[in-house]
């Protein structure tokens, strides 16, 4: 196994991810957009992810390469990013953001895929080569939450281009695993997804992710506004994350101790609580310092047991499909919805509603996960 190539791709794409997500929004306010218009336009990247990476896996599972794809992938999306340095009106941002994030969308399924077929029988040991992007992420919110508070948000723009081109070149040293055995006589994919424990899987993953759109969108224009240093804010990001890499080190006894059903459900509870805590006391840096602890639990523990489950329900030539899927379904259609309403939400009824309602949605998950989600089918 490439161990250390398919790490340094983990880095690079996670990296971007901790100078979009905590950093973004903050740009768009520096624009002059409004809460509802900052939730729209952050609902774009979740929004393509519903569609984007379904597509580029049904390419994946028959064509077979599926790091042309991710190569292709990252490379138009460090060209179509260059537009951002111009555009800054509502709909021409929109379009654009829509077109990057179309092309970065395809990538992370496939690779995720890749992995799991270069892990083969350890799929276990899967948190130990995704580690890599939480340190990625980390590294990219300490520096960013510096730089931006020395020169403003627009620091954000060169930042993420270097880090979109550096994904297409570590995705260069990494070939294609040795080819799947394709059995002709395999479970279509609908018999699979019409399973009930499926249905509830994607569904609960829908809701998780819905309910982390109040804090994607908003969480580091919430703690500004409370008065904390975008430094500050950039830490807050990375506690979460150096929570997220710990439980991956131990991951593979977690699996193995509690199975992927009990942790996905010990994971639900846990998200509850920090929306709970964030919505409520914003002004108690302990209580913070907290609720960005249990990340490791709404992110990390949850991840690695979902792409386990994936990996178990859709196996041989549904695989890449499988991994799109549950992108699709949680990061994409909820992120999108939960970026969405999450605007609505906050110009209308404010942050601790906002937290409130991500709540709610996520103890819905922990019932349908509890009665209808299985470890194997």
């Amino acid at each position: 196994m490439p161990y250390w190539r398919l790490s340094s791709f983990y880095f690079c794409y996670f990296a971007a991810l901790g100078a979009l997500i905590p950093f973004w929004g903050l740009y768009l306010k520096q624009l002059g957009f409004s809460a509802v218009e900052i939730g729209e336009l952050m609902a774009i990247p979740m929004a393509t992810k519903f569609a984007a990476p379904y597509l580029w896996g049904w390419l994946g599972d028959h064509l077979g390469h599926r790091m042309l794809i991710v190569r292709t992938g990252a490379l138009l999306t460090s060209l179509v990013f260059l537009a951002v340095f111009w555009l800054q009106g509502f709909w021409e941002l929109g379009i654009a953001m829509a077109l990057f994030s179309f092309f970065w969308n395809a990538v992370l399924p496939q690779f995720e895929a890749v992995t799991l077929l270069y892990l083969k029988q350890q799929t276990n040991r899967y948190a130990q080569v995704r580690v890599w992007g939480s340190v990625g992420f980390i590294a990219a919110v300490l520096l960013l939450g510096v730089a931006v508070d020395r020169n403003g948000p627009t620091v954000v723009l060169p930042v993420l281009f270097v880090i979109y081109l550096s994904i297409w070149l570590s995705s260069l040293l990494i070939a294609d695993p040795a080819a799947e055995m394709v059995v002709d006589t395999q479970t279509p994919i609908l018999s699979i997804l019409r399973k009930p424990a499926v249905m509830a899987f994607f569904l609960v993953c829908f809701l998780l992710q819905a309910g982390h759109g109040v804090y994607y969108t908003f969480y580091s224009i919430y703690l500004e506004e409370v008065g904390y240093s975008k430094t500050l804010i950039g830490q807050f990001w990375a506690v979460g994350v150096i929570a997220e890499v710990l439980v991956f080190l131990i991951m593979h006894r977690l699996l193995r101790q509690l199975g992927a059903r009990r942790l996905l459900i010990a994971s639900l509870l846990l998200a509850a609580l920090r929306w709970t805590l964030i919505g409520n006391f914003p002004q108690a840096p302990p209580i913070l310092l907290f609720a960005q602890l249990l990340h490791a639990a709404t992110f990390g523990s949850f991840h690695a047991a979902a792409i386990h489950l994936v990996h178990h329900y859709f196996t041989g030539r549904h695989q890449g499909r499988g991994q799109a899927l549950y992108s699709s379904l949680s990061f994409g259609a909820g992120g999108a919805l939960g970026s969405l309403f999450s605007g609505y939400l906050w110009n209308s009824a404010g942050a601790a509603t906002a937290f409130t309602v991500a709540t709610l949605i996520t103890l819905v998950a922990v019932v349908i996960a509890w009665r209808w989600v299985v470890n194997e089918l």
